[in-house]
């Protein structure tokens, strides 16, 4: 049996039951979410800080690094424009984020610099293997908008996703609903998500409980996967 979190609750369900699409580890990739230089790096020049993220990189590495011992594929997922600054803020519409997150951090002097290609910002902090698949271009919210994630997880014969990073509450939630949206079963490990605050993280976890998918801990999607390889030994591939 599995923990999982619906609304706030936790709740036991049987990874084998109504949810095993969503614990079936042959049909699965994680998607992770701009663990990248722009949002977690230290330096007071960050052009979009997340400082919460931080917390986060070395559970991510570590998760990861199990995940692939199972078979399960890692995509990293970045912003980056061209670094022309056209796509988003020297463009005829920028980002609505530059205007309204400002209003509640205040002003964010880098943000003109923010996921620039070629730029030392979108370098990921967490650690990336030859085996894992990066995306890149993602120039709005979600990491399907207008990045080809959906085409390699379609050719990756992936129906399943696993989405942490950051933040919760905007490009992990805007890529949830675009995932489900587009027929994925989607899950969302509540300890490798950090979001704007708590309260917002854990609002935007309660709307995927109810709405999109499943949010478990991360141990409990290893162990129920490790539990489907072990009944079906050979399975997975490497």
């Amino acid at each position: 049996m599995t923990t999982i979190t619906v609304h706030g609750t936790e709740r036991t369900a049987d990874p084998q039951g109504s949810l095993r699409d969503w614990f079936d580890p042959t049909h699965t990739a994680i998607v992770s979410i701009d663990m990248h230089e722009g949002h977690l790096s230290e330096d007071p020049a960050c052009p979009c800080p997340a400082p919460r993220g931080r917390e986060i990189v070395g559970p991510i590495d570590d998760f990861h690094r199990a995940a692939r011992a199972l078979g399960i594929p890692v995509v990293h997922v970045r912003s980056e424009l061209r670094a022309s600054g056209i796509d988003d803020v020297r463009g005829t519409s920028d980002s609505a984020w530059r205007t309204t997150f400002p209003q509640h951090v205040g002003p964010i002097p880098g943000a003109a610099e923010h996921a620039l290609a070629g730029s030392r910002w979108t370098r990921f902090v967490t650690e990336v293997e030859p085996q894992d698949e990066i995306v890149t271009g993602k120039k709005r919210l979600s990491a399907f908008y207008p990045t080809d994630l959906d085409f390699l997880l379609r050719q990756m014969g992936v129906r399943a996703v696993v989405l942490d990073g950051i933040m919760a509450d905007c490009c992990v939630l805007n890529s949830a609903f675009d995932a489900s949206n587009l027929g994925y079963r989607v899950s969302v490990p509540s300890d490798l998500v950090r979001g704007t605050d708590e309260g917002l993280e854990r609002a935007a976890l309660s709307m995927v409980s109810l709405h999109l998918g499943v949010v478990t801990a991360s141990a409990e999607l290893l162990a129920a996967w490790a539990s489907a390889a072990v009944r079906s030994p050979g399975h997975l591939t490497a």
